[in-house]
């Protein structure tokens, strides 16, 4: 029988597997999108300046915070995993 520590641990492994695979497709998805919405202001020539620096603007902000959840859940998947550490 496993012992109980080595069941959550693979648990974590696992929570942190399906976070780094839906992750990295949510970037891919998103980095397309990006390059999409690039293109489409490119040739925009009706579109004035000044709404597309405010697409810029959010979307500098949506890759900041993107870039933000990511080092959040990546530094506490190691806070979780240190404490597994003693289990």
């Amino acid at each position: 029988m496993m012992e109980q520590g080595q069941v959550i641990k693979q648990m974590v492994d696992f929570q942190k597997s399906v976070f780094d695979g839906s992750f990295n497709t949510m970037t891919m998805v998103q980095e397309r999108t990006g390059k999409m919405m690039d293109m489409f202001m490119d040739q925009a020539a009706w579109m004035p300046e000044e709404w597309k620096s405010t697409v810029n603007v959010w979307s500098k902000a949506y890759q900041e915070g993107w870039e933000t959840l990511r080092k959040t859940v990546d530094d506490n998947f190691d806070k979780v995993e240190s404490n597994l550490t003693g289990i």
